[in-house]
Order: C-alpha cells, then structure tokens, then sequence
C-alpha cells in the first residue's frame, strides 16, 4: 500500500478555511491516504519558518501538500519554496476581485469570521433555542421557531436542528412523529399552524432500519416491518398537510440543512418574523 500523502492546512487565522478548501478538493481524488494537519495563526515570517521546518520534519523527505489563506506576502512567501507543493487558496482569486471591483481587498487574516456582538447573540439565542425544543420538548413555544423538523425516531431531526442554529443561526425545533400522530394522521397544533415552516424527513425503510438496528438490535422497533409502517404513515401525514419533505439516505447534516431551508423558501432576506399567538 502505497504511503499516505502529507498535507498542512497553514492560516494566519484559525485555518478552518484552508481546510475547509483543501478537502473539497482533495475529495475529488479517490483511492489516496492523505495524512492531515492543520497550523493556524502564522502571524509572522518566523512563525512561517518555524511552521516550515516542522512539516519538513514530520514528512521526512517526501513533498508534502500545503494549502494557504495567509494574507502577508512575507509570510506567506516562505511556504512556496521547492520542498512543498504550494497552494494560494486566496491570491489569484483576490488579485481577480481587485480587478474586477477596482478597490483594494482588505488583506486582514480571519475577517470572514469576525463577528459582531449582535450576531454572536443571536447565534448563541439560536443554538439555545434549539436545545430547548429537541425532540418534542416545549411545542407551545413553536410560534418562535424559524423552522420545525418533524419525522419518526432516528430519522437525522436532532443533529440537522444543531447544525442549522451553530451554522445557520436559525431557531429549529424538531418533533418525533409517534403512533398518536402517525395513525390518526394529525400534527400538533402548534405544528399544524406553523407548517409552511415545517419540514418532513423521510428515508428509504432499509435505511431505517440498519440505523435502528445499530442501537436495538433484534427490536420490534427496528424490524423492517414497524420501519416501512411507520415511514408510509410518516408519508401520509405529509401529505395530508401538505408538508415538505426531504429524503435523508445518503446525505449530510450539512445538504439536508441546506435542502430544508430552500425547501420553505428560508433565506436571510426573507425571514418570518416572530409571531405570538395569543
């Protein structure tokens, strides 16, 4: 087997872009070990250096990958020397903008993640939010939500809810559809009024149940059985209420996040303000 590949996310900042970049990228090469490491806040050309010397030593010979965000060209500059494999994530990009708006760029390292105390606020409200309507947990309070996920047990609603308030700063609430609701084909209240901001997971039974089995194993909540049941019933209250829905087998936190709010046309342009039913 061959040797993995060495690659080193470098950054002035916290290096979550680098990353970020170099794995969509390196995912289109299939079949290749890639041993990773990322080195952020490289503020100067001697961290730079320091920074060099330690891949240098740890990839013993080989040539190593290095993707960069650093905005100090001095800095930046000892990265692209011929015992690496360089990769300016920003510059030809940057230099293109410039152009093309004719204004100098900032240049300022971590900018894109710099935030405002109104928007750390409503961050923190959002993920607080979230943890608080997890898995059915207060419904009276939903006229609050920006967006509601419901779907049988295990079908993703707890972690997709997470991600959208930590990443999306959305207040999400999410709600486990039980036989109460999937027999007699209703929706709490507080959903029923709110589900143009509903979304419906669904997934193929076999999906189901292999994640079921994972944890109760051998279960009548598992069998493939309960699980086709309890997803056609799932699919027939949907419909019923003429809910959105999104098929979550094979997909990521992040593609379902996104597909949900696209599927009830949420954007930041155009967010429901809160609504308080008396």
């Amino acid at each position: 087997m061959a040797a993995p590949q060495d690659v080193y996310y470098v950054s002035g900042s916290t290096a979550i872009l680098a990353e970020d970049m170099g794995k969509a990228l390196l995912a289109q090469f299939q079949g290749i070990r890639f041993r990773e490491e990322k080195i952020p806040f490289i503020h100067t050309p001697e961290d730079a250096r320091k920074a060099l010397e330690h891949i240098l030593q740890q990839s013993e010979g080989n040539t190593p990958l290095v993707f960069c965000t650093i905005m100090d060209q001095e800095t930046r500059d000892v990265f692209n020397c011929p015992k690496v494999k360089f990769f300016d994530i920003f510059l030809n990009m940057l230099e293109s903008l410039e152009q093309a708006l004719g204004v100098k760029a900032l240049r300022e390292p971590g900018y894109s993640r710099h935030f405002t105390i109104s928007r750390m606020n409503k961050r923190v409200d959002a993920i607080h939010f979230s943890l608080e309507h997890d898995d059915g947990t207060r419904p009276a309070e939903y006229d609050e939500a920006e967006i509601i996920l419901v779907g049988v047990s295990r079908s993703g609603k707890t972690p997709v809810s997470i991600y959208l308030a930590t990443h999306m700063e959305l207040k999400a609430a999410n709600f486990p559809l039980t036989d109460d609701h999937l027999h007699k084909h209703e929706l709490p209240k507080e959903i029923a009024r709110n589900r143009k901001r509903t979304v419906g997971l669904t997934c193929s039974p076999q999906y189901l149940h292999t994640i079921r089995e994972k944890r109760y194993a051998g279960s009548t909540y598992a069998s493939l059985a309960n699980c086709t049941r309890e997803l056609h019933q799932a699919k027939q209250l949907y419909f019923h209420h003429n809910l959105k829905v999104i098929n979550v087998e094979g997909r990521s936190i992040e593609e379902i996040a996104v597909q949900a709010i696209q599927a009830i046309g949420l954007t930041r342009k155009n967010r429901p303000r809160q609504r308080h039913v008396v």
